[in-house]
């Protein structure tokens, strides 16, 4: 190998930076020579696992991403070797290897990726890891080791559960899929509009829980909002004719360019009445647009999180709340529910109803999600319930509503605004009910 850089801490930053970087692309390069993803995620990590013994001792290589890819080759060449001397695969890998090896230890700039190949790797990998065979703890996980490029230890604390767990998910996983024999491969174009929403509602679910933690101390979890970002960054180039890939980036953009404002110095909640805009982020709300223009541009109408992405950008371009198109929100809304129905939907769209009309006109579609049972172990109904009557002067019926969403509230941040809430309207009796 020739080496270059300092040995030591600086060679285990760069196995860092450049695992986080290319690792999607190395393991989608494996599984597509070997043709078992499990047995290419294994390489990888194998690699892996010798980069951070070789590169702090003799140096980094001049071409990171080959060196890895060429010892998870050279795995492989090992495994079948054992698994059945000489046979027609082991024969087909070795010849490549002795034809393409020396390239891929050359200079980054002498390697001859495809680039078009490339993508096609990194796009399988994403469709196996969100594949509807796993359950959506597995996918998560999943996705955010083989395309994130996280490791166990990573990614149990974005997940805030034992690394054990994340371990036992993925090994599960991996065998999920190698019983049910899905090949490493883009589905063919009748069945990837299906697979392609479990694709973007991972990406989305991970972005959700951080850009609203469920639990813990944080109210943001940058991490999780962080690579959720990356990976439908990743997602919109891979598949451009997509418009409700471009929508999911709209969406996330749109979001995460109001995260500088949605905490104060010390990570307190600040509500959207009392954020400063000067701080939210410019240059996202414009990627944010331009994404959503592209989803639009397709002229087959938003989808689900094209729809959110446009209500994202409603309250984006306004200058404050007052000054915001609920009407709009409120119609975006109601095409939302009738597209994607849930109680979250419904919810949101009462809260929207109250800025447009008041919150007496919101009340009734509040009412009609608690008589259905709807959202019953979560703190939102009866907090959004709760801000509404106590905007209609009805503080004895608000406490036991704030009560209970103090109750089931997980996040601390959250549930200390909450608190703050129930304080403010004073001690009382509750009123008689829920």
């Amino acid at each position: 190998m020739t080496g270059q850089g300092s040995p030591g801490p600086a060679g285990r930053e760069a196995v860092a930076a450049v695992w986080r970087i290319e690792s999607a692309r190395i393991v989608g390069a494996l599984a597509r020579y070997t043709g078992d993803f499990a047995l290419a995620e294994d390489l990888a990590q194998e690699a892996l696992a010798e980069a951070l013994v070789t590169w702090p001792r003799e140096g980094v290589p001049r071409n990171p991403a080959g060196w890895l890819l060429t010892v998870g080759r050279r795995r492989a060449i090992d495994a079948f070797r054992r698994r059945a001397a000489l046979d027609e695969r082991y024969a087909a890998l070795a010849r490549d290897l002795d034809e393409g090896g020396a390239a891929l230890a050359a200079p980054a700039g002498e390697v001859r990726w495809d680039p078009d190949q490339i993508d096609d790797d990194v796009l399988a990998l994403m469709f196996i890891a969100c594949h509807p065979v796993l359950s959506r703890e597995s996918r998560v996980a999943l996705t955010l080791r083989v395309v994130g490029g996280l490791t166990s230890d990573e990614i149990a604390r974005a997940l805030l559960v034992p690394t054990a767990t994340v371990q036992a998910r993925i090994t599960r996983a991996k065998k999920t899929l190698g019983a049910a024999r899905v090949p490493f491969a883009v589905p063919p174009a009748e069945e990837r509009a299906a697979r392609l929403g479990s694709v973007l509602s991972v990406i989305y679910l991970i972005f959700t829980e951080g850009s609203s933690a469920s639990s813990g101390r944080d109210l943001i979890r940058f991490d999780l909002a962080g690579e959720a970002q990356r990976l439908a960054r990743v997602l919109s180039r891979l598949m451009p004719g997509e418009p409700e890939v471009h929508g999911l980036l709209a969406l996330l953009e749109l979001t995460a360019a109001r995260f500088p404002a949605r905490t104060g110095p010390d990570g307190e909640p600040v509500l959207l009445e009392d954020q400063d805009r000067r701080r939210w982020d410019r240059a996202g709300i414009r990627r944010g647009r331009a994404a959503l223009a592209r989803a639009e541009a397709a002229g087959r109408g938003l989808g689900a999180y094209g729809l959110q992405a446009a209500i994202a950008e409603c309250h984006a371009v306004a200058p404050s709340v007052a000054a915001t198109d609920w009407e709009r929100v409120v119609l975006l809304y109601e095409a939302l529910g009738r597209l994607a129905p849930s109680p979250v939907v419904e919810l949101n769209r009462a809260v929207a109803v109250s800025m447009a009309q008041g919150p007496a006109a919101a009340l009734p579609i509040v009412d009609g999600l608690v008589a259905a049972g709807a959202l019953a172990d979560s703190h939102l109904l009866p907090s959004v319930r709760g801000e509404l009557l106590t905007r209609l002067g009805r503080p004895a019926e608000a406490r036991p509503e704030l009560a209970r969403a103090v109750r089931l509230c997980a996040n601390e941040r959250e549930r200390a605004l909450l608190e703050r809430k129930l304080h403010a309207l004073g001690p009382g009796e509750p009123a008689p009910g829920r």
